[in-house]
């Protein structure tokens, strides 16, 4: 197998990693205002004034089930974006061209991405700081939009990838940003952002207790129905344009796995639910880089140039030293998180959340103290 192509599968498997662990994070950050309500009415972002019927760190307050939400993607949310990092890192390496062409006519919907990023970061570390009910809710809002904004423009980015831009001659984007927001694009926007939204209403399952845990299941069936429709529609367009016969199979798989991830959901099994998504993900994800091989961005100009893999890509000598890099140093990274996921793999209850907003961070500290037995 050529060097070329092993670095096309080394960057969609870094892709997939990045889709599956950071999906569920901008799914819990999204959930915020949804789930993050006493049991007896909304107390999320814009009704900060609203009278609760228990007090704001009560083991049945809205702040709790928020806290509890935050915690369990403590410990992860920074390490999972690290898959983005490398998958970037890697393209610019591997293929500089690709880099070149995608980030400039891609240029402003990445930027919305990273502002996004850099909000949800912000809105992570410092809702814990201020002794503020207000600051508290302006932090919250900033993790919801700070979620919101990536989970729906990688679907209209990774939909445009697949189905082909306009590239000239010279390798050059020359459509403007209005390209890029065409319908197809918006319903692969809206599918990454449902499937996130059941992705991390899974894992809030999986990882809290009580009533929020049976809050987050029943939710993620009813967001899971809705997010299967607009998938299964637009892998079928998808797959009908740029499919083969490989991608196919992944899709039919990736519907497969969907429903029944969502059957062992609405069994009480949240795990087997929660790897039906993973697996779901992955596997969409998989049947998208199939589809798109061995271009890695199509031109829809009768007089443009596809990027290849071969066009696109560095000389076989840095192709090379990267490889012997990657051999060394994956498995590492590889081994940290798993260590990183199996020490915190304890459900968050509410009596595990300390009162007091000093202790409200999403740190690993407080979050070592969270997932431990009481």
């Amino acid at each position: 197998m050529e060097l070329t192509t092993i670095w096309f599968i080394l960057i969609a498997v870094l892709w997939i990693g990045y889709f599956v662990l950071e999906g569920f994070d901008y799914g819990v950050g999204m959930l915020l205002p949804v789930l993050g309500r006493d049991e007896a009415g909304y107390v999320g972002p814009g009704e900060a004034t609203k009278a609760r019927t228990s007090p704001e760190g009560g083991p049945h307050s809205g702040e709790t089930r928020k806290r509890q939400m935050l915690s369990s993607i403590g410990p992860f949310w920074d390490g999972n974006e690290v898959w983005l990092l490398t998958a970037g890192g890697a393209t610019f390496a591997a293929f500089p061209h690709w880099y070149a062409t995608l980030f400039s006519g891609f240029y402003l919907p990445l930027l919305l991405i990273l502002v996004g990023l850099i909000i949800r970061g912000i809105g992570l570390e410092y809702r814990g700081k201020v002794d503020s009910r207000v600051w508290r809710v302006r932090m919250d809002w900033m993790i919801i939009i700070g979620s919101f904004i990536p989970a729906l423009l990688w679907g209209v980015a990774f939909t445009n990838i697949v189905n082909g831009v306009p590239i000239d001659a010279n390798m050059e984007y020359v459509g403007g940003f209005w390209n890029l927001l065409n319908p197809l694009a918006l319903l692969g926007g809206l599918v990454t952002l449902s499937l996130f939204l059941t992705h991390g209403a899974l894992f809030i399952a999986l990882k809290t207790d009580g009533q929020l845990r049976h809050d987050a299941r029943a939710l993620a069936l009813k967001l899971g129905a809705g997010s299967a429709v607009l998938a299964v529609l637009w892998l079928v367009i998808m797959m009908a344009r740029n499919g083969n016969a490989v991608s196919w199979i992944l899709a039919i798989l990736a519907a497969l796995t969907f429903v029944g991830g969502l059957f062992m959901a609405w069994k009480g099994r949240e795990g087997w639910g929660f790897t039906g998504t993973f697996v779901t993900i992955a596997l969409a994800t998989a049947a998208l880089f199939v589809a798109l091989f061995p271009n890695v961005m199509p031109t829809t100009l009768a007089d443009g140039l596809s990027l290849t893999v071969e066009n696109a890509s560095s000389t076989q000598k840095t192709l090379g030293i990267m490889t012997v890099v990657a051999v060394i140093f994956t498995p590492i990274v590889l081994l940290y998180q798993s260590w990183t996921y199996w020490t915190f793999r304890k459900r968050v209850s509410g009596h595990h959340i300390p009162t007091g907003v000093h202790h409200a961070a999403v740190t690993e500290e407080t979050a070592v103290k969270e997932h431990s037995p009481s």
